[in-house]
């Protein structure tokens, strides 16, 4: 049986992933910041026939992460897949965010993701392995008002290239799922303000399954970008 670590694991993409990969015979590796809502969820799956490990960790304090990742990693469980979920977003002109917001959205986005892999991809090197980091067409477009989350999710990209390269000689992967607005909770948080269309944004159950789908690919191919968008466009 395959096993699959999930960040953010508790709420929104990370959540519907969690119950995707769960039914289809993965074991799972969850951390979340949410303790609760990771029992809740726990019980949740208790009937399927998977192996279900789990940290609450806070991603924004770097001091967290390193003893959180060791945790999960000390249930014997090699994961196969990583996918960088958790991410945070912030409205607001550039030069009017508060330097802690600005360090606040950099740690979580991208720095946090590079501990991550500091302490995952070494693991994975024996048997090979494959990172998967949720990004955003953001990465690629200049959005005002959402300059911090354009700049975190371009460095995403960027970071997620150079572990392809750096990493290939070691059979691990790496490739980015790059998503258009998808109704998820970041939406009802107090750090984003917005008037978007939420249905006409795509679902997360959507994500979800294609997330799955690059975990499925055959170790001879690595899709490097796969990018889905809601049919209405750039909302």
């Amino acid at each position: 049986m395959s096993t699959v670590l999930i960040t953010g694991a508790t709420r929104g993409i990370g959540r519907a992933t969690a119950l995707l990969f769960a039914k289809a015979g993965w074991d799972l590796l969850l951390a979340s910041r949410d303790e609760k809502a990771l029992k809740s969820l726990v019980k949740e799956l208790e009937n399927l026939d998977n192996k279900v490990f789990y940290v609450s960790v806070d991603f924004s304090n770097s001091d967290e992460i390193d003893l959180a990742i060791e945790e999960l990693l000390s249930h014997g469980l090699s994961p196969n897949v990583l996918i960088n979920n958790a991410g945070v977003a912030w409205t607001g002109d550039l030069l009017n965010m508060p330097l802690v917001k600005w360090q606040w959205i950099v740690q979580l986005n991208i720095t946090s993701i590079f501990q991550i892999c500091k302490k995952v991809v070494p693991v994975m090197r024996k048997n090979g392995g494959l990172v998967i980091n949720v990004s955003s067409h953001a990465s690629r477009n200049a959005f005002p008002q959402w300059g911090a989350y354009c700049v975190t999710k371009a460095a995403l990209a960027s970071f997620t290239k150079c572990l392809a390269e750096e990493e290939r000689k070691f059979s691990v992967r790496a490739c980015t799922l790059t998503l258009g607005s998808v109704n998820s909770t970041i939406w009802d948080t107090s750090t984003v303000q917005s008037s978007f269309n939420r249905n006409a944004m795509l679902h997360v159950d959507q994500a979800a399954k294609e997330l799955l789908h690059l975990a499925e690919q055959p170790s001879t191919q690595i899709i490097e970008d796969l990018t889905l968008m809601p049919s209405a466009g750039v909302l």
